[in-house]
């Protein structure tokens, strides 16, 4: 297992100071993070934020930046060509930031997510996919559910529109089961625009309900993802994304995350 590849999602701790964060996922193992774009985690803000303090606080940690989990495009959709032109503003900044740390990837929202805004929201996607090969960012839309991360078609016919190599889906399958789409299908219908992996654990629950599970306990076959993304040409990075501080708190809880993907095996 190539444990240089393997990062930790940050937004389990949102709630907490980012040096607290970093810190616990050094001590878990962990030499990468997707960072949460959100404060106090991150933020384009200037007046709120630091980006040379959080390069100061990784290199204190150890810890590289590999994914930035940022909400750009939201206003992609909107029907204020001000919004639009802030939004176009606000992500190329983010890339810039980025590109200044040595990230490989940030996330963004395809807009409201409604599938007949897809057209709308082509062109600007394009400037900005454009803009981000420049700077060999890639960005991602998660699969959080709804019309179009949702849905595996909308998300091909998107990532195609688009058409860059630096644009496409950042694929969940926790993600999926829950919106009850079978993560293996999905994958077969927009494999070729996968730009980010997070993984995480689930099955159904007593009441029929998918829920999270610690790692390896329900049913996402991990070793599955980790081996046909490969196939299918993507050299990013799994970001581990822990999820059931209900379960187990994440101080302890994701060092047994980190060991149970250290000694998966192909």
């Amino acid at each position: 297992m190539d444990i240089s590849r393997v990062s930790s999602c940050t937004y389990p701790m949102r709630n907490q100071p980012l040096d607290d964060a970093l810190r616990i996922t050094a001590e878990a193992g962990f030499k990468k993070v997707d960072l949460w774009g959100g404060m106090p985690h991150f933020s384009i803000d200037a007046s709120e934020y630091d980006v040379d303090e959080l390069a100061a606080l990784a290199v204190k940690h150890g810890i590289a930046i590999a994914n930035l989990g940022t909400y750009c495009g939201r206003r992609f959709s909107s029907d204020s060509k001000d919004e639009i032109e802030q939004e176009l503003r606000d992500t190329k900044r983010t890339i810039d930031i980025a590109h200044q740390l040595g990230v490989r990837s940030i996330r963004i929202v395809p807009g409201n997510g409604k599938l007949e805004t897809i057209d709308q929201i082509v062109p600007y996607f394009k400037e900005c996919a454009d803009y981000a090969g420049s700077q060999s960012v890639y960005l991602g839309f998660e699969n959080h559910g709804g019309p179009i991360s949702g849905n595996p078609e909308a998300c091909a016919e998107l990532s195609a529109k688009v058409g860059s190599e630096f644009f496409g889906v950042l694929y969940e399958p926790c993600n999926l089961m829950h919106a009850g789409t079978d993560y293996k299908e999905a994958f077969a219908i927009f494999h070729q625009h996968i730009t980010h992996c997070h993984i995480k654990d689930g099955a159904p629950g007593k009441d029929g309900k998918f829920q999270g599970t610690m790692l390896g306990e329900g049913i996402i076959d991990v070793k599955w993802v980790i081996k046909n993304l490969d196939e299918a040409g993507y050299t990013g990075d799994f970001a581990l994304e822990y999820e059931v501080s209900n379960i187990e708190p994440v101080e302890t809880g994701l060092r047994k995350w980190f060991e149970h993907y250290r000694q998966l095996s192909f």
